[in-house]
């Protein structure tokens, strides 16, 4: 994969242009190829995760604080595999809203029919401010054109004391580590769902999948993005040396910035 080792002024992530021209091609391209693809992203997930995803998406949006009866915005639900979790611990899927650019996700997904869902972008929320207790993102950070757009975003729909969980799956720092990690995205899951899925692209996505996290930002500046929001409290808490959550609060009035 080749990565250039400059970057447009507002793109976080290295462009990726084995897959689109520029970086201004790369909401189209995504949009694109997650709609093309979303009737198998679900099974193709649980392969990835060996069955374990659901339980590990409700375990971290516990250890960030969600609870019942927080209204929650889920940013990239996708098929909502995190969005069906929030629904589980606040106890109403109603209070629970996801949004995202690829309608064809969003129609993939098996979700009850209270929850909201809305077409979008995290750099351009359709929310008024200080709307939801609650903001999850799962693996959408590596995606997003520019991370300071999209955080101020979170913060200003956020109400003061609302809390914030974005996950992400990080490179692995020794290099054995991104060998096997590296192999297992680029080799083996798209070989196995050449085997078990229905649209011929499906491939190509799990391969992005590895390059776009060969690409992402690294934590360090994720946290400083969120801090430069005005967000607070920001911490990563680390499952198996791949998995990130990234967590932090609004401030409440009265409380440091």
């Amino acid at each position: 994969m080749n990565l250039p080792r400059s970057t447009p002024v507002h793109a976080p992530h290295l462009p990726l242009t084995d897959y689109y021209p520029s970086e201004q091609d790369r909401p189209a391209y995504l949009r694109r190829m997650f709609d093309d693809t979303a009737a198998d992203y679900d099974r193709i997930e649980a392969l990835l995760a060996w069955g374990s995803g659901s339980r590990y998406r409700r375990d971290a949006l516990l250890r960030a604080g969600l609870k019942t009866g927080m209204k929650v915005l889920d940013v990239g639900v996708g098929t909502g595999l995190v969005a069906a979790q929030a629904c589980l611990l606040t106890g109403d899927a109603a209070l629970v809203t996801g949004v995202d650019p690829s309608p064809g996700m969003m129609a993939a997904g098996n979700l009850p029919e209270a929850l909201v869902l809305i077409e979008g972008r995290a750099e351009s929320l359709p929310f008024p401010d200080g709307h939801f207790d609650f903001l999850s993102m799962g693996y959408a950070l590596r995606h997003i054109s520019d991370l300071d757009v999209a955080f101020a975003e979170f913060e200003r729909v956020l109400k003061p004391g609302g809390r914030l969980c974005i996950l992400e799956i990080t490179q692995v720092q020794n290099r054995l580590g991104q060998f096997l990690l590296k192999h297992y995205m680029r080799s083996v899951i798209p070989l196995l769902t050449r085997l078990i899925s229905r649209k011929k692209d499906t491939a190509t996505i799990w391969r992005y999948h590895w390059d776009s996290i060969a690409a992402c930002v690294p934590p360090d500046q994720v946290m400083a993005a969120l801090r430069t929001a005005g967000l607070t409290q920001v911490k990563r808490h680390r499952v198996l040396a791949v998995f990130s959550e990234y967590q932090a609060i609004k401030p409440a009035p009265g409380q440091p910035a």
